[in-house]
């Protein structure tokens, strides 16, 4: 039989949490980026005192929507109002299923009223292009994947270069590369500004908890941009820190965001058989893998909802998109919420140590980042009652600690000393996991944002309001 579908491949492994475990994909890569420039302490430390330099051209889909019925068709798609949806604004576009389970997300650029660009992982991008396959609207789509994880010598192109420049000194550096004062730009508005003699879009953005502006142009530029950003930062003494991948991933553990919540569509009939079946045998959502200490013989019980992810206040209730039957019914029941995890120092050092004594060690955890798979899912356990779930973890050299980001139940509260149980219960095919023995981990229950600058002095946003 050939298998070209996802379904058929989730059909043929006749158990979708068992396919997903012993996915043999690897580690999740962060594509070309160097994986450090400096080290990734110091390019850690530096979005706090100083300033950084992202570079996001080569790790996220860009997919550009555009045709009379974009915002109708975008507004349907997600679950976000459009309403006061401006030009040269930004917004954080997440899209559910039928069943109200979270499908990712990505940043949403409105360029024209009838343009749209959309930047994030390729799950949200995916779903797009089929609602825009099997639908009757007048868009037309243009769809530029992600960098590939292994190029091997091959060329790599993308449609546009995207950097950020954040911390506390980033304002020093504006100022030259623009050649005078830089407009002043609101949380998630885009303005113009020059870098060198180019004429830039830059976004009001900030994902390391400091201030910054998130830029873009046609890749051809990318060279020329970079080098102007680096010679200013020279030129007005300020000690920029180029980001590498293994860095750059770690830095929302200290602004609060899950970037890699499991698809919630492997589940369901109708559009959603529809969408598995349209789906390759070789996507994302069909090599993907799932990591952890949480075992389930049902795929469902890793879905999230925008409630739990603190996006309910999101919701654009008078508009008729995907989910909204699903997203009433459970805006009135009782919903996870989103919480950091601020790991026992003692109990870290005590499984790094295993690596150093004979017999089987527990799972290694890697600095500064310990996920080994495309979606993490660890235990929270309250003495014998599973209370959460750890989503996404690493270590941050400015808070000398390691955090992750996950769920638990409502009626647990911040200070809470819960446990993570850390490593998987049996070997799985994985070839990011090496046999060890599971243990655990005491983890404090501990705000989000972790980081009191970004908890603090964030425009209102999904980091600083609740849900509805």
């Amino acid at each position: 039989m050939t298998v070209s579908s996802l379904e058929d491949v989730l059909r043929e492994s006749g158990n979708t949490v068992n396919h997903l475990r012993n996915s043999k994909i690897g580690m999740y890569v962060y594509p070309v980026v160097a994986p450090e420039f400096s080290n990734w302490r110091d390019e850690q430390r530096a979005w706090r005192d100083t300033a950084v330099l992202f570079d996001q051209t080569h790790h996220m889909d860009e997919l550009i929507v555009e045709g009379p019925d974009a915002a109708a068709f975008l507004e349907h798609v997600g679950i976000n109002s459009f309403a006061n949806f401006d030009l040269n604004r930004a917004k954080h576009f997440v899209p559910v299923t039928p069943a109200g389970h979270v499908i990712g997300d990505m940043i949403i650029f409105r360029e024209r009223e009838d343009k749209f660009v959309l930047v994030g992982r390729a799950p949200t991008a995916n779903w797009v292009k089929f609602q825009a396959a099997i639908g009757n609207w007048k868009v037309r789509l243009i769809h530029d994947p992600r960098s590939d994880s292994r190029p091997d010598g091959k060329a790599i192109y993308r449609t546009h270069y995207r950097f950020q420049i954040q911390g506390p000194d980033a304002n020093k550096i504006f100022d030259k590369i623009n050649g005078g004062a830089i407009p002043d730009v609101k949380f998630f508005h885009v303005d113009w500004i020059n870098i060198g003699s180019k004429r830039v879009q830059a976004l009001r953005h900030g994902m390391a908890g400091a201030p910054g502006l998130e830029v873009w142009g046609p890749y051809a530029d990318k060279h020329y941009i970079q080098s102007t950003i680096l010679e200013a930062a020279r030129d007005v003494g300020v000690d920029l820190r180029q980001v590498g991948s293994r860095a750059y991933s770690t830095n929302t553990l200290e602004s609060g965001w899950i970037p890699s919540p499991l698809p919630g569509i492997y589940t369901g009939d109708g559009m959603m058989k529809e969408y598995r079946e349209w789906l390759g045998a070789d996507s994302y959502e069909a090599a993907g893998s799932i990591g952890g200490s949480f075992v389930s013989d049902n795929i469902e019980d890793y879905y999230v909802n925008p409630f739990e992810l603190g996006y309910g206040f999101y919701i654009g209730w008078k508009s008729d998109f995907i989910g909204k039957d699903a997203l009433t019914r459970m805006k009135e029941g009782k919903n996870r919420k989103k919480v950091t995890f601020e790991w026992n120092r003692d109990d870290v050092l005590k499984v790094i140590a295993s690596g150093f004594d004979g017999g089987t060690p527990y799972k290694w955890i890697d600095f500064p980042q310990p996920n080994y798979a495309s979606t993490s899912a660890d235990m929270i356990m309250n003495g014998d009652k599973m209370v959460g779930m750890s989503m996404f973890n690493g270590y941050s050299f400015n808070e000398r600690c390691l955090l992750s980001l996950g769920v638990v139940d409502d009626d647990v509260q911040e200070g809470d000393v819960l446990t993570l149980v850390w490593g998987e219960p049996e070997e799985t095919q994985k070839t990011s996991t090496e046999k060890h023995k599971q243990t655990e981990i005491r983890v404090r229950v501990s705000p989000t944002p972790y980081a009191s600058e970004a908890r603090e002095n964030y425009a209102e946003s999904w980091r600083t309001k609740k849900s509805a």
